[in-house]
């Protein structure tokens, strides 16, 4: 197994008396899209702030592909971040937003060309990089935000709800991008608060609340540990049965002994379940 790309080890953070980050252990490796799931308040954008070296940690320790802490310039150079505000200058041209980006990270002359014509290509806005990215629309400018994030072709890449408000189109094309990246052996951590999108992205999910890491694993694992029995759900002449149950056959058995049963269907837990379950439903503000 490949060494951790990206190790976060007992990571803390204070606000005054509010404690956002407790105590966190997490690490993503080379090929791997690592979830991190958690409400308003969970202490995920701290998380992210503190992996970017733009916070520091009150404890802990943090190293990006086995370069030493993000305050360093060589881990820096192994990073990419595209945050959830977009990152992007308006009155620039996508091209130019990479080209600054590239320079940003030491890239120049037929390297930087390179990377930027790469990075365009990978985010399909090759033929909307002469434009100004105020003319872009909202799907565009996420994926432009992505193509900055890894314009330097970085080893570990962190995606602050990289889907926000876009277009079904340019939020598939980024599912895409995303699993493209790991394809390529990159570290990938994800934030979001898209269920559906951690089911199909995400090899291992970590959820986090009050700062503390409240369960890890893969989607199976965490549906098995947390997402309780499903249940059958079955239309009869009396009306629709719905019973929780973790033997839907037997209990389809068992209803079809007493009576007719037109139809029926399984309702199993999902990530969502889990995640409620862990957190709690009630409101975040």
């Amino acid at each position: 197994m490949a060494s951790p790309a990206l190790v976060l080890d007992g990571v803390s953070k204070r606000y005054g008396a509010r404690l956002a980050v407790d105590g966190l252990s997490l690490e993503a490796r080379g090929g791997e899209i690592l979830g991190l799931l958690g409400p308003n308040g969970a202490g995920k954008t701290t998380t992210v702030g503190i992996a970017t070296g733009l916070l520091t940690a009150d404890e802990g320790r943090v190293e990006i592909a086995g370069a030493g802490p993000p305050s360093s310039s060589a881990a820096r150079r192994r990073l990419g971040v595209a945050p959830q505000a977009l990152a992007l200058y308006e009155s620039l041209t996508g091209r130019e937003n990479l080209v600054l980006f590239a320079s940003l990270y030491g890239l120049e002359g037929a390297a930087r060309r390179e990377r930027v014509d790469a990075a365009l290509r990978f985010v399909s806005l090759a033929d909307r990089a002469g434009d100004r990215v105020s003319s872009y629309s909202g799907g565009m400018k996420r994926r432009l935000n992505l193509a900055a994030a890894v314009v330097h072709d970085p080893e570990v890449v962190l995606l602050d709800e990289p889907t926000v408000g876009v277009d079904p189109q340019s939020r598939n094309l980024v599912l895409e991008n995303v699993l493209a990246l790991r394809d390529r052996g990159r570290a990938i951590v994800y934030t979001t608060h898209y269920m559906e999108e951690a089911e199909r992205l995400c090899d291992r999910v970590a959820i986090v609340d009050h700062g503390r890491l409240l369960a890890l694993g893969t989607v199976p694992d965490l549906l098995a540990a947390h997402g309780g029995p499903g249940a059958l759900v079955a239309s009869t002449p009396a009306g629709e049965v719905r019973v929780v149950t973790g033997d839907p056959l037997g209990e389809l058995n068992r209803l079809a002994a007493s009576g007719p049963v037109r139809s029926f269907r399984v309702e199993r837990a999902r990530l969502e379940d889990v995640f409620l379950h862990l957190t709690g439903r009630r409101l975040r503000d």
